[in-house]
């Protein structure tokens, strides 16, 4: 089971949603790395469903329990494992999912790939859920940059929900600077930041959920991250942002829009502003050749419809190979999008990380210690 990713930084994730817990293992990490405990708490505040009426009625403080790799503040070198107890979980609710599978969930292809033996309440290892200590990993992460001189961290903000755009367009010095007026909604513009939550308490309403797409900067990276072909910027990216549940697409800069431009449009000009080498449009994101270029990393991800939902559905009885209808019970959002924007932060700051340490064991930059 693929539950290891990474090379120069090497990341495990383990539990199950309804299990005792959830955490992960972060291995090869250096030594020295100051954890501000406070911050790790925001960031898990900021996925969670604790006040928000946005999310799933199922309320996990997420209080994160390091059990070795730490000492006096700061890593030791040796793996670092913590740990997130389940607290509220509700597991007769999915006891009719092992002979009716949800439409669109894993329920059918976590018993075809183990062979019944998967654990499948509230989504088991597929569960949202386990994106919690992703989250612990990612902030670990992102203090890691700030150390190495990283000026600006991944931040992810809200594109669209249901449909509803929003039509801010920030210009690059902009995206430098992104603020928004609430973190666990990261909108631009606050009149489609309400119409958004309009659209998300009327499919609640209707038991039924949304979609949408959020976009991810990284301001100014330093240029020369990366690799071409395997190891590119976009695949370690990309790698990581399937890895969260919900993901089915994946653009960079301007994405499929590049599909309908010529050459002469798509391409970004070189000039010089401040003694730097910078482009005069970032219609490729970044990226080029696999590797920053040092103007900003943007790519946009489409996070597809909670798949549980209250509405009836119809499904397959695996006991009588009969079509019935569903009634999902349990607690789910009616929208992930908005929890999901620091599990994008997270993982990205995660790639970052891996370039980084990667650039350093090469000699190509020096580590700022």
């Amino acid at each position: 089971m693929g539950s290891t990713w990474g090379n120069h930084i090497q990341i495990t994730l383990f539990g199950e949603s309804h299990g005792p817990g959830i955490g992960v293992v972060l291995d090869k990490l250096p030594p020295g790395i100051s954890l501000d405990m406070d911050l790790i708490e925001k960031e898990m505040y900021r996925r969670s469903a604790v006040n928000n009426p946005y999310a799933t009625p199922r309320k996990e403080k997420d209080v994160v329990e390091i059990l070795s790799g730490v000492f006096n503040g700061a890593t030791t070198g040796t793996p670092l494992a913590a740990i997130i107890k389940n607290e509220n979980t509700r597991s007769k609710d999915y006891a009719q999912l092992l002979v009716q599978p949800r439409p669109g969930h894993a329920d059918l292809t976590g018993a075809a790939r183990y062979s019944g033996f998967q654990d499948h309440r509230g989504g088991g290892h597929f569960s949202g859920r386990i994106t919690a200590p992703l989250v612990f990993a990612g902030a670990v992460a992102k203090m890691y940059l700030k150390s190495q001189g990283f000026e600006h961290l991944p931040v992810a903000r809200i594109l669209a929900i249901g449909g509803i755009e929003d039509p801010c367009e920030p210009t690059v010095s902009e995206l430098e600077n992104l603020s928004f007026r609430d973190e666990r909604f990261p909108v631009l513009h606050s009149a489609t930041e309400e119409k958004m939550k309009g659209a998300i308490l009327r499919a609640a309403e209707d038991e039924d959920s949304l979609g949408g797409v959020v976009q991810v900067v990284t301001a100014s990276p330093p240029p020369g991250l990366g690799d071409p072909f395997f190891d590119s910027v976009e695949s370690r990216i990309a790698h990581l942002v399937f890895s969260v549940p919900a993901v089915k697409g994946l653009s960079f800069g301007a994405g499929f829009k590049l599909s309908a431009m010529r050459g002469s449009q798509a391409n970004d000009p070189y000039r010089i502003q401040n003694g730097k080498i910078v482009t005069e449009t970032n219609h490729n994101g970044g990226l080029l050749g696999g590797i920053s270029s040092g103007m900003p990393v943007v790519f946009q991800v489409a996070i597809k419809p909670t798949a549980s939902i209250g509405k009836a559905q119809k499904t397959l009885n695996l006991s009588s190979k009969q079509v019935e209808t569903l009634k999902i019970k349990g607690r789910h959002d009616p929208c992930i999008v908005p929890r999901v924007c620091v599990v994008l932060e997270a993982v990205t700051a995660i790639a970052w990380m891996e370039c980084w340490m990667e650039a350093l064991k090469n000699g190509c930059i020096e580590s700022a210690d």
